[in-house]
């Protein structure tokens, strides 16, 4: 029903969403070129009340966000549905998004590869 894939090239990361989440989520693939990540970390999140769903999908009670965000006048991607240690990153200079928070099977080691690709690049 739910599935995410983190996908790895020479120019960054992109996140797919397989089946039901990419409706949920009105997204299939987010692009994250490496030049615009700023930071990599894995933390719980809880989404602030206030935030606006744009286009998106929030059902609270059963703790699944989806898709696109906005809060104090900053974008986020969200995607997860349990209340876990989710892989977090920040952006500077993206198209739209300032984070993007989303679950995977291993954050650690997601956000471990992530973070090893950038150190490669930068020097």
């Amino acid at each position: 029903m739910f599935g995410r894939e983190v996908q790895y090239s020479d120019t960054g990361i992109t996140l797919y969403m397989k089946g039901l989440l990419s409706w949920f989520a009105v997204k299939r693939k987010l692009v994250m070129p490496y030049h615009t990540i700023k930071n990599v970390l894995v933390d719980e999140f809880d989404p602030p009340r206030w935030m606006l769903r744009m286009p998106g999908t929030s059902i609270s009670a059963l703790y699944i966000y989806e898709g696109s965000f906005k809060y104090a006048d900053e974008w986020y991607f969200l995607s997860f549905e349990r209340r876990e240690p989710l892989v977090h990153i920040e952006l500077e200079g993206h198209e739209h998004y300032k984070y993007v928070i989303f679950q995977t099977d291993n954050p650690t080691e997601t956000a471990s590869n992530i973070r090893r690709r950038l150190a490669s690049l930068r020097g």
